[in-house]
């Protein structure tokens, strides 16, 4: 039997092993036997009461030799997934970013799950899978869903949507039963359409360059915070970009130009892409000039629909490659930020996004003479706005959160610390000096 007190005793509490158990040694090697069993063995059994510690144990019991902490954690989370998670949970700009109204702890322990849940799907789904599903995800959850209630919204009660409607009650969307269903129809089929898009690309890239491995990497290491940022910001002006200059100098040439009822056949592709997107979707409502609503988001000719939505969309990711995680919210950031400039509402929140709904608006109501970008950086550059543009939205945000006032404020917080450093210095000289002197 083991002796209470013993390094033994407490080694076998630590290991959770019943400590009446009796250790025995066989041909050198120490055996747990448990209370009810026989172990029968060709060779001598002695029982022993004081058997040589193990490697564990010794550990414990040496107070003289104690290990570094630093050593510790570099050897735990070295070439582990698991290290790299503790390097994750142990920043604190990731509880800035995922939970910033709850304890560190809290987040710490949604960051395990999600890490957990990730690990699991990573090992038994396929990147091309995961990534496919993710953004229908993306897609249903931020766009179609959001669309068939303002859609739900808007015709059942119309008097009170059309306050909140850019352009009023004309913005509303048609009340015939066939037009609302045609429009469905078409995004979903769009939807379907942009999903074997991306399957045909990850497929095609994983027959031409098998050593490269999936198009976005997919693995269980979470990426960090800052390479999140990074490859965000990078997404984003890519996207802006491509938005501007498809949606500019492809679907629409000049204002003369783009009409719906215009139908010669002069001017090749881009004459006959104009025309498509001239007719359908959103700018169908032009001659009206009426606002859009969110379900014509994707409600568009597939064509269009390809090269104005799904081009800047997967492209920029397509050439910069980040993480799977990072593309996601990347997607889930352009869809939110459609859905809400396709809304027509005048009622956004956020001066900046409403200056962006209301761009849109401008937009589909002035028969695509202006505001081709999403967000209106290039268009206030070039010269294309039409209406307020991106500068007077930034001012008007500025002067919501006062921010000259508090950037006053702490410059002068900031050189009056400055000057009670100066003066605490000079002070601390001129007493030295003092007792030098007496």
């Amino acid at each position: 039997m083991v002796r209470p007190g013993s390094d033994i005793h407490d080694g076998l509490q630590d290991a959770g092993i019943p400590t009446s158990t009796s250790l025995f040694r066989v041909k050198g090697r120490l055996v747990v036997s448990h209370p009810g069993t026989t172990h029968l063995h060709g060779g001598r059994i002695s029982n022993i009461s004081h058997p040589a510690p193990s490697r564990a144990v010794q550990s414990r019991s040496s107070p003289s030799q104690p290990s570094d902490p630093k050593n510790n954690l570099a050897h735990a989370t070295k070439h582990t997934p698991a290290g790299n998670m503790d390097i994750l949970l142990s920043l604190p700009i990731a509880s800035y970013f995922l939970a910033p109204g709850v304890t560190s702890w809290s987040t710490s322990l949604n960051l395990l799950f999600f890490y957990m849940t990730w690990t699991t799907l990573v090992l038994s789904h396929s990147p091309l899978r995961i990534e496919l599903v993710g953004t229908l995800a993306v897609r249903l959850g931020l766009y179609l869903a959001p669309a068939l209630l303002s859609l739900a919204f808007d015709s059942l009660l119309p008097s009170l949507a059309g306050g909140v409607k850019v352009g009023g009650a004309a913005s509303l969307p048609p009340r015939d039963p066939a037009v609302l269903a045609r429009a469905l129809g078409l995004a979903v089929a769009n939807l379907a359409l942009e999903a074997a898009a991306q399957a045909a690309v990850g497929l095609a890239h994983s027959a031409l360059r098998p050593a490269a491995g999936p198009v976005f990497p997919t693995t269980s290491t979470l990426p960090l915070p800052w390479g999140i940022v990074k490859h965000v910001a990078l997404l984003l002006a890519m996207r802006e970009c491509l938005t501007y200059t498809i949606h500019r100098h492809i679907l629409h040439s000049s204002s003369s130009s783009f009409s719906p009822s215009r139908r010669g056949s002069s001017g090749g592709g881009n004459n006959r892409l104009r025309r498509w997107h001239a007719g359908w979707g959103a700018h169908a409502r032009s001659r009206a000039r009426a606002a859009p609503y969110a379900l014509l988001l994707a409600a568009d000719h597939p064509a269009s629909f390809l090269l104005h939505r799904f081009a800047p969309l997967y492209a920029p990711a397509l050439l910069l490659r980040p993480h799977l995680l990072t593309f996601l919210l990347f997607a889930a950031l352009v869809t939110a930020e459609e859905t809400l400039a396709m809304s027509g509402y005048s009622v956004v929140p956020g001066i900046v996004m409403g200056g962006i709904a209301r761009r849109t608006s401008a937009h589909f109501c002035g028969a695509g003479a202006g505001n081709y970008g999403a967000w209106g950086l290039l268009d206030w550059a070039c010269g294309t706005n039409l209406g307020r543009d991106v500068v007077d939205d930034v001012k008007d945000e500025a002067e919501k959160h006062r921010v000259k006032e508090r950037g006053e404020s702490a410059a002068n917080s900031g050189m009056s610390f400055i000057q009670q450093g100066i003066e605490g210095v000079r002070r601390s000289k001129r007493t030295r000096k003092t007792r030098t002197v007496s």
